[in-house]
């Protein structure tokens, strides 16, 4: 067997990443074999990775992909189980690239996206978990969307990214780029449930107009007084819950809807990523989650 060199150990470690004792025992398991020691390393963070499959990845990052005209962009939220993982720059890296990807190739949705090319042969999803393995985190690809809009439409995609933790895209068509802009930024801040009164969901109406009968119906005041007063409670929730009807976050006095109006111009439709929205957090012990990796 060949020896097992320090430029060896090096070589492999700069082409998987991986820390050095589990290369030096990879490339003892292989007799020096680089190339053998590297698909093993591969097939063993896979099996890693699905180990790790069950658990709860609701920390991560938002990124943006833009093409040069700004007339394609793509949102993705890419998730891990704690922040300082999140901070990490080959986690940072992969979410730039995997929105890079979608964008590019036209990924319809999580599944084909996952299978589409990353690098050296490998796969969006094998890198991922491959990412897993070196990391030692779950790793999740939660959600994507691309908005483009079509030479001489008269569209325009503005993109706003709070953090990396609240990101928003606005398709418009009419304005400026500065409208579109600042109507992402809107989204972001305002977190409008529709984009009209007409696009409520049927559920959030009927529970409003609930709450507010409720609320005046003991005032003592006639039922044609108390029935205005409910419109008018309603009425203004429903403004502030719809993007039409928020006041514009740069000009308070002026509607959103004037805005638009103002600038002859519509909004098409709009995303809006909240990272970690809606995915309910494991209670942990973060000593002794440090101490159990300390001891291997």
């Amino acid at each position: 067997m060949p020896a097992i060199t320090a430029q060896l150990v090096k070589e492999l470690r700069e082409r998987t990443g991986a820390g050095m004792m589990e290369c030096k025992k990879a490339l003892t398991q292989t007799d020096g074999d680089i190339e053998a020691a590297v698909e093993q390393m591969r097939k063993s963070g896979l099996a890693k990775a699905d180990k790790k499959a069950d658990r709860v990845a609701a920390e991560g990052t938002l990124a943006f992909s833009v093409c040069g005209c700004g007339s394609n962009v793509t949102l993705l939220e890419l998730n891990c189980e704690t922040d300082f993982v999140a901070m990490g720059d080959d986690f940072q890296e992969f979410a730039v690239k995997v929105a890079e990807i979608a964008r590019k190739e036209k990924a319809q949705n999580l599944e084909s996206l996952n299978a589409l090319p990353f690098a050296d042969g490998r796969t969006v999803e094998e890198q991922r978990r491959e990412l897993i393995a070196k990391i030692g985190e779950n790793i999740t690809i939660r959600r994507f969307e691309t908005f483009s809009a079509e030479k001489d439409s008269g569209k325009l995609i503005g993109h706003y990214l709070h953090g990396k933790k609240i990101g928003a895209m606005v398709e418009i068509k009419g304005g400026d780029a500065e409208l579109a802009k600042d109507l992402a930024m809107q989204v972001a801040a305002g977190n409008p449930q529709a984009l009209s009164m007409a696009s409520l969901p049927a559920d959030f109406v009927a529970k409003e107009k609930e709450i507010a009968a409720a609320k005046f119906a003991d005032s003592g005041k006639p039922a044609e007084v108390i029935a205005k007063m409910v419109d008018g409670a309603v009425n203004k929730i429903f403004s502030e819950a719809t993007l039409l009807g928020q006041k514009f976050i740069k000009n308070p006095d002026q509607s959103i809807e004037n805005l638009l109006k103002s600038k002859n111009a519509e909004v098409i439709r709009y995303v809006r990523y909240e990272r970690g929205e809606g995915i309910e957090k494991e209670e942990s012990d973060f000593v002794a989650e440090v101490m159990a990796q300390a001891k291997g």
